[in-house]
């Protein structure tokens, strides 16, 4: 590989990960070693250094990988006594029940409070296991938005993290979540098949593409309907198939149901609480060793009860 090479994305490697795209416009270089460029901020993304591996990219990045590029060392999450909710736990795994308001690990604009800080701060050896591999990112196997509460699986061990990857992956888990959101459906219960991307605009969002992107699939069953501060809404259960960047969010605002609170995709109205209502609710997933399947169900937290307290049937609809 040159001491430098700058590409655009080409519409086919559009929604894979960034070193996966890497390895295959340079199939000369391994893929582990894009991802050791990568932590070291040598791979630019638009511009901006990107330090992680599991970036989805779109048609259109420019990318630049400078292999001369002064090695930043790579940081290691600070242990913090953050108290957990804890649901589970064995030798293997720990499924936490992530509050709303907590990044899941750490990044640029938020180096504490996360719950990789958290977990360290309980337990300093899952550090040690990934000191070498990913010691940004210990044991995580798979993210909640920062304002998503609920369930979230976290590996003990780098095997353990392999093995629940590939089960997310492979899509033998099963994920539920809870969402409140405006407006009421004509149908009670759908399925959402289409390709989720980077917005062509705004980089930041995600949107349903017509070509591009990558596969994104959801299924909704309307649970209840009524009125929150005189508005029409919902509660509904979703179930997700594929795990794609702010999928329910982007999948609800498109049918015209944006979730409540949430200021990127049109939900955001004056509400009791300051932050979008999802819920991550139920989570099923093979256990790393024995393989045997394992059922996590995550408390509604306060603030989500409360709102939904607030869901009040229409006056018409009233006997």
């Amino acid at each position: 590989m040159p001491d430098s090479s700058e590409f655009t994305v080409p519409a086919q490697f559009s929604g894979l990960r960034l070193d996966q795209c890497l390895a295959r416009q340079m199939p000369e270089t391994s893929r582990s070693r894009f991802q050791t460029l990568i932590r070291e901020k040598s791979v630019r993304v638009n511009g901006n250094p990107c330090e992680s591996p599991k970036y989805i990219v779109a048609e259109g990045d420019v990318i630049r990988v400078d292999r001369n590029a002064e090695p930043v060392p790579v940081a290691s999450a600070v242990p913090e006594r953050i108290p957990l909710d804890i649901l589970y736990e064995d030798d293997q795994m720990i499924v936490v029940n992530k509050p709303a308001g907590m990044v899941v690990h750490p990044a640029a604009g938020n180096w504490s409070g996360t719950l990789v800080n958290a977990l360290l701060g309980r337990e300093p050896e899952i550090g040690e296991e990934f000191a070498e591999s990913d010691p940004l990112r210990p044991g995580i196997v798979h993210r909640l938005d920062k304002d998503t509460s609920g369930c979230l699986i976290v590996a003990r061990t780098p095997d353990a993290l392999m093995k629940l990857s590939e089960a997310f992956s492979e899509r033998n888990t099963s994920k539920i979540y809870l969402a409140l959101v405006w407006g009421h459906f004509p149908r009670k219960e759908g399925e959402i098949l289409n390709r989720i991307g980077r917005h062509k605009a705004d980089r930041k969002k995600m949107a349903v593409l017509s070509c591009g992107g990558r596969e994104a699939r959801s299924a909704y069953r309307v649970v209840r309907e009524g009125v929150l501060g005189g508005i029409p809404a919902s509660l509904v259960e979703v179930r997700i198939y594929t795990g794609r960047t702010h999928q329910i969010r982007v999948h609800m605002a498109f049918l015209g149901h944006p979730v409540a609170g949430d200021t990127v995709y049109g939900g955001a109205r004056k509400l009791p609480a300051s932050r979008q209502m999802l819920h991550a609710w139920k989570l099923e997933a093979p256990h790393p060793v024995t393989g045997k399947i394992l059922s996590f169900e995550a408390p509604w937290p306060d603030d989500f009860n409360a709102m939904c307290a607030l869901l009040e049937e229409e006056p018409s609809r009233a006997k």
